[in-house]
């Protein structure tokens, strides 16, 4: 009797240690890679129309940005540093990140394309 009263206490116990991990681990959040890391899918092509450094702002007309669901078209970004726009002309052709960023869509890298 006392056998049987050990194995059912054990049989309890085990049943509730892994009822308590499945819980445990439903519970925390899948890991996802951090924002400053951009993806293949989040690079898009362009061409340089108007750079504003005041404002930190680029004119492109750029390809589809498949993370923001956007198609072709021209229009301004703002970009996360204005230290990006360095070297940029008009006219020239880059290869460029963009994400939602407090809201707006801001180019995080841009570099020449080759």
């Amino acid at each position: 009797m006392k056998v049987l009263h050990i194995a059912a206490a054990v049989s309890i116990a085990a049943f509730g240690a892994a009822r308590l991990h499945a819980q445990t681990s439903a519970a925390q959040p899948p890991a996802q890679p951090p924002a400053s890391a951009p993806s293949s899918s989040a690079t898009a092509e362009g061409e340089v129309r108007k750079v504003d450094k005041e404002q930190g702002k680029v004119t492109l007309r750029h390809g589809p940005i498949q993370n923001l669901g956007m198609p072709a078209m021209t229009m301004v970004f703002k970009v996360a540093d204005p230290k990006m726009l360095d070297g940029l002309k008009e006219g020239g052709k880059v290869r460029f990140s963009a994400d939602r960023v407090d809201g707006a869509i801001t180019i995080t890298a841009i570099e020449p394309a080759r």
